[in-house]
């Protein structure tokens, strides 16, 4: 249900974080991670395009000071549990999203995805611009790891947005159908990545430089 393609999912830093320079441990009460479905086919009118919220996921951004890089040295990583998706919202087709739609659809999502996890880490990371730039890296999900560029935006001091697209069968896996063949799934899903750096930076590990 969910993948990875030649867009972004996941990020969390680039722009002028000379105050956000350290080590950050992020996670739900940090921000927020969705997905974004679309539906295709002739009887696409009768699904719907649903958001859908990442609830466990963690994440570490180490952004070292100026005279080791800087921003541009950054390292971006994440982890997903793809058994805590939840439907927020579904928003077209013939009729409203009701509890048993919801639960039927966590239902479908655990049988494509399963209870494993994705993860994302970043090898190169490039400015563009005053408050702006990308992420390269790699996202590892349904045992197939697959290059990503993720587009990042910094909207506020300390504050990160992410949004990007996802392709489901670059990991293999096969967009949800239905009705017959007639209600499909768009293979691309949407990214959207919101996170707030805390306050308080993680101590190094012990023994560490």
């Amino acid at each position: 249900m969910i993948a990875s393609g030649p867009s972004p999912p996941l990020a969390f830093t680039v722009g002028p974080v000379a105050d956000n320079t350290g080590n950050f441990k992020l996670g739900p009460d940090d921000g927020r991670i969705v997905l974004k479905t679309g539906r295709a086919g002739l009887a696409a009118m009768a699904g719907h395009d649903l958001t859908i919220e990442v609830t466990r996921w963690s994440a570490t951004v180490d952004v070292p000071d100026g005279d080791a890089g800087g921003v541009t040295a950054a390292k971006v990583s994440a982890e997903l549990d793809l058994g805590s998706l939840e439907v927020r919202e579904g928003t077209g087709g013939a009729k409203l999203l009701t509890d048993r739609d919801r639960a039927d659809i966590r239902k479908t999502m655990a049988g494509i995805l399963g209870g494993g996890t994705a993860s994302f880490a970043s090898s190169r990371i490039v400015r563009s611009g005053a408050s702006g730039g990308a992420i390269e890296g790699t996202l590892t999900l349904a045992g197939k790891t697959v290059p990503l560029r993720l587009q990042v935006s910094e909207p506020g001091p300390g504050r990160y947005r992410a949004t990007g697209t996802a392709v489901q069968t670059a990991h293999g896996i096969k967009p949800y159908v239905g009705f017959f063949g007639a209600l499909k799934l768009r293979d691309e899903v949407g990214v959207e990545v919101e996170v707030t750096l805390p306050a308080e930076k993680t101590p190094p590990a012990a023994g560490s430089a």
